[in-house]
Formats: structure tokens, sequence, C-alpha cells
């Protein structure tokens, strides 16, 4: 029987469906917040410092935590590529093993090889977070995706904050030793195993297991052969459909608004999170005191997260011609960067620093929104996930190259107060030529704008003589590719 013949057949599908939907959509949000619970993370570097453990500045500067940077680089490509193979859940439980690794070393673990481990673990659980974002690609249709991303990501944001407050409540007013905070963590994170579990196993992903086949490639939709897109042969296309895409990343790296927020987003993001992780090393060396109740990390991170959920959501109403003005937007913030970092280097008072980095964090916030948008915009769901991946990838190489050179003790062995006038400089000098380009990319405008003046006039006298076909866009700050 048809379809047509009981239109009654359809709504007990569609109903299933919705409802499927929802409970989707409040048990991801809700595995996305408990796994982020984890109140020990803010008081690490202060735990590693302190009487639990005993290690020196030395040590946790220049030999323990340039692992994270190593250990990233080294299982971020394979873990992107075992998260599309494998569908997702496999990788999201070796990442909540990981985070049970992390807080077993930490309270169980002596020695600097055994924190060296710590944090090879804690590497593949940032790698890892690729399968949470995109797990939502194969469990919902692409009317729902902007929803649910929307639902997921703050959902790990609420996470984040009540994560931080509640560790900074438990060692300030209730004076909880920081080893009984990182069992508390670890019990979360047990929780957060069994959360995993319980998660559905998609049936395809993006690359490796469709099982409608593969999407047309986007230089088979801008360049046709024929009239038609000529698709791979099925029995090749898990070894060339990866290969097509990276022949198109040449042809997306012309376009200019993707090449600009591209390279914001590796060398931009690079110098964020080394700044990341070692701002608790300059907190201590600011205000070194033996009082726990008066380590306050655990509240700068639930401003700075706060701030920056603020700012991302103020981003998405922006309304500017970002063709033209990206270069000034881009320049301006991280000018305003760098002066942060050269106050996180040079105050004594740790206000001052704390502010600083809740305003730095703030700013880089407000910018990953725009970058994502106009990366995205135009391009399919399958080649925005391998350019973001590609991003990552350069951005971790960058990451690791500068953490060889100036921390790592084989190299400089720089102590973190030195460090932080590097990436002082190094913002610096990103902000110089991103200002250079924006007034470049002024001159040019202005030159562009002079000849057009006298046809602009003509036109307003004859508009019939406008040319066929000359569309104009709705929206001057979008971008057309």
């Amino acid at each position: 029987m048809s379809v047509e013949d009981d239109g009654s057949v359809m709504h007990p599908p569609e109903s299933a469906v919705d409802q499927r939907w929802k409970f989707l959509v409040f048990y991801l949000c809700f595995y996305g917040f408990m796994t982020q619970i984890r109140p020990g993370e803010s008081f690490i570097t202060p735990y590693l410092l302190g009487a639990d453990k005993n290690f020196t500045m030395e040590e946790v500067t220049n030999e323990i935590t340039p692992v994270l940077s190593y250990s990233y680089m080294a299982v971020l490509v394979p873990i992107f590529l075992l998260t599309d193979y494998l569908c997702y859940k496999p990788v999201l439980v070796l990442q909540s093993l990981s985070h049970i690794s992390i807080w077993l070393l930490l309270l169980f673990g002596t020695g600097i090889l055994a924190m060296q481990f710590m944090e090879f673990f804690y590497g593949i659980t940032m790698a890892a977070r690729v399968a949470y974002s995109s797990y939502i690609f194969s469990l919902v249709t692409p009317s729902h995706y902007q929803r649910m991303a929307s639902y997921s990501r703050a959902a790990v944001l609420m996470g984040v904050f009540t994560s931080s407050v509640l560790g900074q409540l438990c060692v300030t007013v209730g004076r909880v030793p920081f080893m009984t905070l990182n069992y508390v963590s670890l019990g979360f994170m047990l929780f957060g195993l069994v959360l995993t579990l319980f998660l559905e196993q998609p049936k395809r992903s993006l690359f490796f297991n469709r099982s409608d086949g593969p999407s047309p490639s986007e230089l088979d939709r801008m360049h046709p052969v024929g009239g038609k897109p000529v698709p791979p042969a099925p029995s090749r296309w898990r070894s060339s459909a990866l290969f097509r895409m990276l022949r198109e990343l040449g042809t997306i790296a012309k376009l200019p608004q993707l090449r600009l927020w591209s390279l914001w987003w590796i060398f931009n993001s690079a110098g964020y999170y080394l700044m990341l992780y070692y701002v608790q090393l300059l907190w201590n060396e600011i205000y070194p005191t033996t009082d726990n109740s008066k380590v306050y990390n655990g509240g700068v991170d639930a401003a700075s997260t706060l701030l920056g959920a603020i700012t991302a959501f103020a981003a998405g109403y922006m309304k500017i011609r970002w063709a033209l003005w990206s270069e000034l937007v881009i320049g301006g913030v991280t000018a305003f960067q760098a002066g942060l970092l050269l106050l996180m280097s040079t105050t004594s008072n740790i206000w001052l620093c704390y502010g600083a980095y809740i305003l730095f964090r703030g700013s880089y916030q407000f910018l990953v929104p725009i970058a994502i948008f106009q990366i995205a915009t135009s391009l399919s769901k399958e080649l925005c996930a391998l350019v973001f991946g590609v991003n990552t990838f350069f951005a971790t190489v960058l990451k690791t190259i500068v953490t060889m050179i100036i921390s790592d003790k084989r190299g400089l062995g720089l102590s973190v107060h030195p460090q932080f006038y590097v990436y002082f400089a190094y913002f610096t000098l990103l902000a110089v030529v991103y200002l250079g380009a924006a007034v470049c990319e002024a001159v040019r405008h202005r030159r562009r704008k002079v000849p057009q003046e006298p046809a602009f006039a003509k036109e307003l006298c004859s508009p019939a003589e406008e040319a066929p076909g000359k569309e104009r866009s709705s929206e001057p700050g979008s971008v057309h590719i």
C-alpha cells in the first residue's frame, strides 16, 4: 500500500522520530554536561607543586607540562580518523578511560614519569573531543543540526562553569584538600564512563560508513563533467574520498576569507593554548601561597568561561562586512590580547593577572564562532570537518614546535615568566601582520571604489542600463563562495 493511500500511516513514525530526537538531545547534553564536572582540574598545578606531590617549579614547567603538547600532536590524526571509522562511540569510551587514567595517576602516581603519562592521557582526552562535537552529524537530520550543536555546546560550557564553581566553593568555603577534590573528580569520571556506555552506536559517519554512499565532492559540484558529477568507483571510495577532499583543500585555500580565518585558527589558537597550559604556573609564581583556601583558580576559570560564553553569543549578532573588515577586527583583538599578555607578564598583583586572563579568554571565544561561520558557511559538512581537522593539526604542530624551543629542558628551558614574554612578542607580531593586511585591504578597496564612482552616477541617471544578471547581496556581511 502506498503512502498516499492512507495518510495516517505517516503520523506515528513522525511522532516517534520527533520524540526520539528530543531524547537524543537531552541525553547527549546531559552527557556533555556531566563529563565536564572535574572540580579538581582547576587546581592541578598547585596540587603538583604542593605538599601532596612536592614537585619543583622547574620540573612541572620544563619536564611535565611539555608532554601535553607532544602527546596531543601524536594522537590527533589517528584519533581524528578512528573517530569517523569507528563511528564515534568507541572514541568517546577511550576518552572516558583516559580521564579516569589521569586522575588515577594524579592520586596514586609518584615521580616525574607518572606525571608525564598523566599529561599523555590528557592529550588523548583533548584529541578525542572531536568525537563529541561530530557525534551529532550521525544522530540527527541536517535540519536539526544547528539547534543540536547549540544545545550541546551550551551543555559543555555550563559543565565547565559548574565544575569550576564547585571546585572553588569546596576549596575556599569547605577547605577541602586538593587530594579529596581529585577523588571527587575521579568519581565523576567513573560516572561519565557509565553514561558513555549507554550512548547510541551510530550506523554511519561522515567518510567511512555512509549507508547512502559518498556525497558529491565540492569540485564535482562546481565543475561537473558532462553535466553530471562523476563519483569514484565504489570499491576504491574509501581510499579516494579523502584524497579528493585533500585535493579540494588546495582550491579552497585560494578563497581569501577562508584562508584568512584558517590562518587565524592556526596561529592564534596555538598561542591561546600555550598560554592556557602555563597560566596556572604563572599564578603560582606571582602568588605562592601555602593556604589552599586562598587559591582562586576555580573562580577565575568559571568567570572566564562565563565571559567566553557571553562574547561567543554576542558575536553571532554582529552584522558587518567581513570581507572588508575581517583583518581589522582580527588585528584589533590580537593587539588587545598582546597587551593583556604583557600585563600578565609584568604585574605582581594576582588580581590583575586574573582579570587579564579572563579578558584574554573572552576575546578569543568572541572570534571562535565568527571563524567557524566564515569557514563553514559554504562548505559541505564533510569538507568542513576536514578543514577544521587540518587547521587544528597545523596549530598543534606549531604549538609543539614552540614548546620544544622555549619550554622543554632540551630546548631553552625557560621559566614561566620569560615564556609569557615570548607569548607577548608572538601575539604582537601577529597583530602587526593582521593590521598591516587591514591597511592593504583598505587601500585596495579605495582603489576599486574610486573608478566606480562615475559609473555609479551614470547608473543613477539611467537605471535601465544596469548590466543584466548582476546580483547584489541582500546581506553585506555575508560571504559568497
